[in-house]
């Protein structure tokens, strides 16, 4: 465990700190806030990728969705726990980032600010070190190492959310590139941060020989209230995607002067 918290606390803070130099070395007509942004949605893209690489792996190694076990199902999580408290500090440089022309010191209206934009984000970041960690981790014993997998997958859309984000800041919004990337973004968030659910009620249901609508009423009714509590601001954000899906195919590019 405490290797495993060493590596992530090295890891994500180093590998931001290297793309931060090496954008500012490798594209100088860049701003500052544009290098520590682009890295931060870099980093968030690398921990996707790992998160979902581990999922798979998990989720192809548990035949028995509820005694199976896969070691990266603990493991990672250790490794997650610092990239959660690494990615809030980086949220918040972002926003220092955007408003030190105003005010170039760390002030407290610059963090009541960065509390303010980002409230919904960081209770996500609170509720999984101090909740879904414990239960990770201790609470569930040694049971459902298959529905952690699970739970991994659902960052795959995260380097689409970032790319798109990436685009934004670039000014690159009205580009092919960049509605393509909404499609992408919103076909893995619907797959992986919603229709995962029913997924996984769907693999438990399989192997217990229950129908998918069954299911919900032959497991413990804390386990359905969790997946509630998991979904709903699942559901929320995707909804503010395809608003944004809407009015991008809807708004015509903006026509360039000359």
């Amino acid at each position: 465990m405490l290797l495993t918290l060493t590596w992530g606390a090295l890891f994500f803070p180093g590998l931001f700190a290297l793309c931060t130099w090496g954008l500012r070395r490798a594209r100088p007509e860049w701003t500052d806030t544009d290098c520590v942004m682009i890295s931060t949605r870099l980093v968030s893209s690398v921990q996707a990728v790992l998160a979902t690489g581990s999922g798979i792996i998990i989720i192809r190694s548990c035949s028995d969705v509820i005694t199976d076990r896969h070691w990266l199902a603990r493991e990672y999580i250790w490794f997650l726990v610092p990239y959660m408290i690494y990615d809030t500090y980086a949220m918040y440089l972002c926003e220092w980032y955007r408003t030190r022309d105003q005010n170039h010191r760390h002030s407290l209206t610059t963090f009541q600010n960065f509390l303010s934009k980002n409230r919904l984000m960081i209770t996500h970041h609170a509720v999984i070190l101090f909740v879904l960690v414990p239960v990770a981790q201790k609470l569930r014993g040694d049971l459902g190492d298959f529905f952690v997998g699970c739970i991994f997958t659902a960052e795959l859309s995260t380097p689409f959310v970032s790319l798109g984000r990436v685009l934004i800041q670039l000014k690159q919004q009205h580009s092919l590139l960049y509605k393509v990337n909404g499609i992408l973004t919103l076909t893995t968030f619907l797959s992986c941060r919603i229709l995962l659910f029913p997924f996984m009620y769907w693999s438990y249901g399989r192997q217990q020989g229950l129908s998918l609508l069954r299911v919900p009423f032959s497991i413990p009714f804390y386990c359905n209230v969790a997946n509630a509590f998991l979904i709903a601001p699942q559901i929320y954000w995707f909804s503010l995607l395809c608003k944004k899906a809407a009015r991008l195919f809807d708004t015509p590019p903006a026509k360039k002067d000359g």
